[in-house]
């Protein structure tokens, strides 16, 4: 049976259009707009009212004529459709393939929306993902099926994160099936073209998605969709482990604000909508281990603070769902230190479940504590310094400071394409403790210290005849 054609366009605003005299239309449903001149574009039903319906035209309204103006609704909802080939392919944010590839044969078609996890169903997350940063390895471990976010700022270098963490991220227990899902959101082309570049060292690893800056906005709503619905096909069809990577997610969110102010709704916080929390709970909760499912789901959204706020809408909210957060830091950005990550305002509440021995080693949570405490000490030791003089302070204090330096330096500082595995990282930190005063190791046991830490100290040590 043909879908009905309507010619019944009472209005247009922004990307909304309002149809009239509507009967048997479905909320979701797909909708096939035909300008006069024979261009096709593309919507789906936001609102249905009596015999009205409110339809989201993905590619915009620009330049159509309401009296010439064709619309279909064909009964579908958008859906990607998935199969193994899809592995090192690159897709718009319609979900259409862009690299010039192969047609996608299809195994099925899968509904982008997708469904949140069913708590009972989710298994709890375990097992290291290890990134190649010793700060997020090192002090904020990601877990298999976690939630984890980056928080990051105008002119900060997210996108350069991203992409290193997209290269280097694995699980190393040697699981071989493991992909990235990878999805720019309202991105600039200089850097769809540098991901790009980067991301193709994954090869068959891979699935790219990218929404550039000039596309449609609307289109924005609907690429971490098609992402998280390749990821789904890959980690609980295929029995994968998927990292997925998006960014920017407050693209995203604008796109959400945008759309709402155009269907007329009350703002709420920063003109964002009312239900931003329940959306980006809807994204967010697509992500975990099923019981019974061979693979797993861990996000990875990256989400720019809007004038550096931490407290705006977008990551306020994220924060109530997500099991922690990476927070970028301006003044380590300013310094040189790259990547920027600040460990203190920084959190991974899944770490413990995660680390020590049968999944990292053994000393690790003693280490992370250790070295939480001493960085948290030199916090306070600069402000004192700023106050009484560098001069004026104690030995300990002095100790303090160069071991903060020395930790911006060499623990979170490294290259931008250095891939430091997890006993690298681990290695490091001692040698960072060993330069402090034994009373100040106060988060490790004696045992530890004289395995990791007394060994340093002793080959720092003059020989006898020296002194």
């Amino acid at each position: 049976m043909l879908p009905k054609e309507y010619r019944t366009i009472s209005g247009l605003s922004g990307p909304l259009m309002m149809v009239e005299n509507t009967s048997g239309v479905r909320y979701d449903e797909l909708v096939e707009i035909e300008l006069g001149n024979g261009e096709k574009r593309r919507g789906r039903v936001l609102e249905i009212e009596s015999t009205r319906a409110l339809v989201q035209v993905f590619e915009g309204t620009s330049g159509i004529d309401i009296a010439d103006t064709k619309v279909r609704f064909i009964g579908k909802v958008l859906t990607l459709p998935v199969s193994r080939d899809m592995l090192g392919r690159v897709f718009n944010g319609r979900g259409d393939p862009i690299d010039g590839g192969a047609p996608l044969i299809a195994e099925k078609k899968l509904d982008i929306n997708g469904m949140p996890m069913n708590p009972y169903s989710r298994d709890f997350p375990s097992e290291f993902i290890q990134t190649g940063i010793s700060t997020i390895d090192g002090l904020n471990p990601m877990v298999r099926g976690q939630k984890l976010p980056i928080f990051s700022a105008s002119g900060l270098p997210h996108n350069r994160m991203a992409a290193q963490i997209a290269r280097q991220a694995t699980v190393i227990s040697g699981h071989e099936d493991f992909a990235v899902v990878f999805a720019g959101v309202g991105i600039k082309h200089d850097d769809a073209a540098a991901f790009s570049a980067s991301l193709s060292q994954r090869g068959s690893k891979l699935v790219m998605f990218r929404n550039l800056a000039d596309d449609p906005v609307i289109e924005r709503i609907a690429t971490p969709r098609y992402a998280l619905t390749a990821a789904e096909y890959l980690a609980f069809d295929l029995g994968m482990h998927v990292l997925v990577i998006v960014t920017d997610l407050t693209s995203y969110c604008e796109a959400l604000r945008e759309l709402s102010v155009g269907r007329g709704e009350i703002p709420s916080r920063k003109g964002y909508p009312a239900y931003l929390y329940s959306d980006l709970a809807s994204l967010y909760e697509r992500a975990g281990v099923l019981k019974g499912k061979e693979g797993s789901i861990t996000f990875l959204p990256i989400l720019t603070m809007p004038n550096d706020d931490i407290t705006n809408p977008v990551p306020d909210q994220t924060g109530f769902i997500t099991e922690g957060q990476i927070v970028l830091s301006r003044a380590l950005d300013a310094a040189g230190v790259y990547p920027p990550i600040d460990p203190l305002p920084s959190l991974s509440r899944l770490m413990k479940d995660g680390i020590g021995k049968g999944y990292t080693r053994e000393d690790h949570p003693s280490l992370s504590s250790q070295l939480f405490a001493c960085y948290s000490k030199v916090q306070e030791v600069k402000a004192l310094s700023e106050v009484v003089g560098r001069d004026e302070l104690s030995e300990e204090d002095q100790a303090y400071l160069a071991f903060g330096d020395a930790f911006e330096r060499t623990f979170i500082g490294q290259s931008r394409d250095e891939n430091r595995d997890i006993g690298q990282s681990l290695d490091k930190g001692w040698k960072l403790l060993a330069g402090l005063p034994p009373n100040a190791l106060t988060r490790i046991s004696l045992e530890d210290r004289k395995k990791y830490v007394d060994p340093l100290r002793d080959r720092k040590a003059p020989p006898p005849d020296s002194v």
